[in-house]
């Protein structure tokens, strides 16, 4: 059962004075995040990480035994090893793409002449664009996004060791101090630990299934860079709503560069690119994630939006997961309640058809 099922709301009337109120608390935190960008984000990542690893440390200090630094050493350990990985094959590729872009450079060009002849498009315009001087660039760009990303990663290791060491104790020590209300905020908290669990688990998957199809699809079709645009369907799948629509335009772009002035293999990559998105993401991924994920999808885009501003594609990233997490607090707190009702999807609360 839903943990917010589970818990009685009860409608409190909001006045217009405490709805200001949180509208202005709102900006105001909105504006410490972007400012100390640099120090909350590599923390807010850390305390989402440690809620999918303190399962195995706790697991591994309680059933096996180890002393708490030698479980949290090993995951962390793993973690890191994993991390460095996936950076290492997604700098390579991006790098081997960058190098090779030159060679596409003169067929561009042809398209570029092509389509401004046939749309009546000035020539000037299409200069002033040299879309194709930004390609390069823009890919050397992204490449040094993951790097640093990953070299920040030292800061979020440092906050997630504290944090998991804290943990296979964390239950123990809110009973000792709050014997009153430890076992409400221990419930919160196991609540969200599970809905991030079940909502990441399952969407690792349904993203792994997605690269690795578009990769033996554009590998099937000839498309040159499948396996790079399999990573990138991978990664930005994780991006809801947006991300599969944008991992989808290199690889139609592409087709469309390596098989002019024939039209027919563009169309055949959008099909099957389109197919897959839709069969995984309208098909599989509700049946997977059933109500578990109780968001309300304009809540998704709202979020999606605010944190994608906020903190760029790692904020995009960490959207759906703060949602879930807000949404479950909010339901144990009798004031505000009824905002998490509105945050859900209400499918729940919908009349049943007669039978």
């Amino acid at each position: 059962m839903n943990d917010l099922e589970s818990s009685p709301l009860r409608p409190h009337r909001l006045s217009a004075t405490a709805i200001s109120l949180g509208l202005l608390a709102v900006i105001a935190v909105g504006a410490v995040l972007k400012v100390a960008q640099g120090v909350v984000l590599p923390l807010l990542i850390a305390w989402l990480l440690s809620y999918l690893l303190a399962p195995a440390v706790n697991f591994l200090v309680r059933r096996l035994r180890f002393p708490a630094p030698l479980a949290v050493g090993c995951v962390v350990a793993l973690l890191l090893l994993a991390s460095w990985g996936v950076g290492l094959v997604i700098q390579q590729r991006l790098m081997a793409f960058a190098k090779a872009f030159p060679a596409y450079e003169a067929k561009i060009a042809a398209l570029y002449a092509h389509f401004g002849q046939e749309l009546d498009i000035p020539a000037n315009v299409l200069s002033e664009a040299n879309w194709t001087a930004q390609i390069g660039p823009l890919v050397l760009k992204t490449s040094r996004f993951f790097m640093t990303f990953i070299s920040n990663a030292i800061l979020v290791m440092i906050f997630l060791v504290f944090m998991l060491l804290a943990k296979p104790y964390a239950n123990d020590k809110l009973r000792a101090a709050l014997p009153d209300r430890a076992d409400t905020i221990i419930g919160v908290s196991n609540a969200i630990s599970a809905q991030i669990g079940v909502y990441l688990g399952s969407l690792f998957v349904i993203s792994l299934v997605t690269g690795l199809l578009v990769w033996g699809a554009l590998a099937w079709l000839g498309i040159e860079f499948a396996f790079t645009w399999g990573l990138l369907a991978f990664v930005l799948n994780f991006i809801p709503t947006v991300g599969s629509i944008v991992a989808s335009l290199p690889p139609i772009a592409m087709a469309l560069v390596q098989h002019y002035p024939s039209i027919w293999p563009v169309v055949g990559v959008a099909l099957v690119l389109f197919a897959i998105q839709m069969t995984l993401g309208n098909i599989i991924a509700p049946k997977v994630f059933g109500d578990r994920l109780n968001l309300s999808p304009v809540v998704v885009l709202l979020f999606l939006v605010f944190w994608g501003w906020l903190w760029g594609i790692t904020g995009a990233l960490l959207a759906v997961p703060l949602a879930a997490a807000i949404q479950i607090a909010l339901a144990h707190i009798p004031a505000l309640a009824p905002l998490a009702v509105l945050m859900g999807s209400g499918k729940r609360y919908s009349k049943k058809p007669p039978s």
